[in-house]
């Protein structure tokens, strides 16, 4: 546990424990989205108050972040984990240095570990398809709109048949639905620079409609074996993973489907500003692999 310093300039020290203001900073946080929320709560339950929370807010230094951001990673945490933990702490002392409560951000200009991206994974046509007829009559469209559409999961989990015009060929990406904690959250999607209509072609839109068939509009275009919304975390168990397995794909990672739609449309010539209305923001076409060398199929 790190030791408080003893402050000796005679100057009176705060009282305010980083413990108290973390709990105030985090019931503060209601413009986040539920997910972040709870990402952050993680971060300060499992390591920044156990380390900071006896601490008052003045006497946390910069050199006591670095030696435990140092001490984390000899014990072996993830360096994104470390990132994240030290994103988390900055931005919570940042803005008790707004509210005057300490003079600086300890936390700020403190270089965060090095992180190994993770290797961006791109399916072939073919291995797209073979994937399909590994997955459940009920989710194939998933899998096909995913890599064609550039969906994400949460996206196409929240997606009402109300929101696809198979006449025009577009899906509106209005809404999305996250599972944070063992409950569902509805939200809007995550990249608001993204344009709302989604155009695909004829024949991903042919694969949807056995979806919608028979569904009111406000009914959900993927639905729980039970009815209902489905969770991503019981899917991935009971429905992606054994798909991948089967199909030669094991480790291959949901949102590597969208990965693998902007490899699609950056070989067929989109820009990037192009790529940024289809997909938002943070996706990037540059990778260390090759895309794959196939166009996305617009009939068969």
């Amino acid at each position: 546990m790190i030791q408080p310093n003893q402050r000796a300039d005679g100057k009176q020290q705060t009282t305010l424990t980083f413990a108290d203001w973390s709990a105030t900073w985090l019931a503060d946080l209601i413009d986040l989205r539920p997910s972040t929320i709870a990402r952050n709560r993680s971060a300060l339950n499992s390591h920044l108050v156990p380390t900071y929370g006896h601490i008052p807010l003045d006497q946390i230094t910069a050199a006591m972040v670095r030696r435990e951001n140092a001490r984390l990673l000899s014990t072996g945490l993830a360096p994104g984990t470390i990132t994240r933990l030290l994103r988390v702490l900055g931005a919570c002392l940042q803005l008790a240095a707004d509210d005057g409560l300490i003079a600086a951000n300890p936390a700020r200009g403190i270089r965060p570990p090095k992180t190994e991206r993770h290797e961006q994974k791109f399916l072939t046509a073919k291995q797209v398809s073979v994937l399909a007829n590994h997955t459940p009559e009920a989710y194939r469209g998933i899998v096909w709109l995913g890599a064609y559409g550039g969906l994400r999961i949460g996206e196409m989990m929240g997606l009402r048949c109300k929101n696809v015009n198979p006449l025009a060929g577009t899906i509106k990406v209005v809404e999305q639905v996250v599972e944070v904690s063992g409950r569902l959250c509805w939200g809007p999607p995550q990249d608001q620079r993204r344009t709302p209509n989604s155009t695909t072609t004829p024949y991903i839109m042919t694969m949807l409609l056995p979806h919608l068939a028979g569904k009111l509009p406000e009914a959900l275009v993927f639905t729980a074996p039970e009815g209902g919304t489905l969770r991503r975390t019981l899917w991935a168990a009971r429905v992606w993973r054994p798909a991948c397995i089967a199909a030669g794909l094991e480790g291959l990672r949901i949102h590597d489907l969208r990965h693998t739609a902007v490899a699609l449309w950056v070989q067929a010539g989109a820009t990037p500003l192009e790529l940024t209305k289809r997909a938002g923001n943070q996706l990037s076409t540059s990778h260390p692999g090759q895309p794959p060398s196939n166009t996305i199929p617009a009939s068969r």
